[in-house]
């Protein structure tokens, strides 16, 4: 039963991640691909996606669709590739750590991920970069942004 809960807390993460991320101005992805395959969660469309995800700015991006491919296969595989995305999104993040989309990103994963995967510890720290740099982030993602506060724990509209 927790894991069905995680398995869909995550998609729905990822799903907002993918809304959210399809914005970067500096990344070339196909954002149209790209969010069906976040919607569609098939293995197949998200493994064609991850192939095109080739540079190193294109991690963080990458590692989102790996959690969302998390919630697919078997339950022992599960924490495996969960870790296999949060280590690519890090990477993203270390590499492009001004990126504010990122860090939005990482903190709507982290408050929907379970105890059990440890993943927990950047929340604040990405709520107080996201509220800062709002105002730099593009109109779409602002407003993805907006939608996820409504929802969020940690996150709220005022915060804005």
């Amino acid at each position: 039963m927790k894991m069905k809960v995680f398995c869909r807390a995550i998609a729905l993460s990822v799903m907002l991640i993918t809304v959210l991320s399809g914005i970067a101005g500096a990344q070339k992805i196909d954002r149209t691909a790209y969010y069906a395959a976040m919607q569609s969660g098939s293995k197949d469309d998200i493994e064609t996606e991850l192939a095109k995800l080739t540079k190193d700015s294109e991690q963080g991006y990458a590692g989102a669709l790996i959690i969302r491919k998390a919630g697919l296969p078997k339950a022992k595989e599960r924490l495996k590739t969960f870790k296999e995305g949060k280590a690519k999104l890090e990477a993203g993040i270390a590499a492009d750590p001004d990126n504010a989309e990122l860090h939005f990103l990482r903190l709507s994963i982290q408050e929907k991920a379970p105890k059990i995967v440890g993943y927990k510890k950047d929340m604040e720290a990405d709520k107080a970069y996201v509220i800062k740099h709002f105002d730099q982030l593009s109109p779409v993602v602002q407003r993805a942004v907006k939608d996820y506060s409504k929802e969020s724990k940690i996150l709220k509209p005022t915060d804005l």
